[in-house]
């Protein structure tokens, strides 16, 4: 039995693709940074700092949502939302009425 103190042999992995059992090749600079060697980011660098933006928002919308103060905020907003529609349905009212 082993214990989290253990210590873990490291072992090197084969590409699967490499049948001679050569290590894989490293990664390119595109691959690492992100950007070209001309500095322009890469099609892949773009599409993960989008998605990761778009994710950011869902989740902090979500957590926002969350938080009771909010809730009320918004409980309140779609109070006073409702008044005022039905204030302007009545004031709508009130000029058909009038000739």
């Amino acid at each position: 039995m082993t214990t989290p103190n253990d210590p873990i042999d490291a072992e090197f992995t084969v590409d699967s693709d490499d049948s001679a059992g050569r290590l894989a090749s490293a990664p390119s600079y595109a691959e690492v940074t992100g950007y070209t060697e001309d500095g322009r980011p890469t099609l892949d660098h773009v599409r993960d700092k989008i998605e990761r933006r778009a994710a950011t928002a869902v989740g902090s919308e979500e957590l926002a949502g969350m938080i009771p103060e909010v809730v009320e905020a918004q409980e309140a907003f779609d109070k006073r939302q409702e008044a005022a529609k039905a204030k302007l349905e009545e004031i709508r009212k009130s000029m058909r009425a009038d000739p």
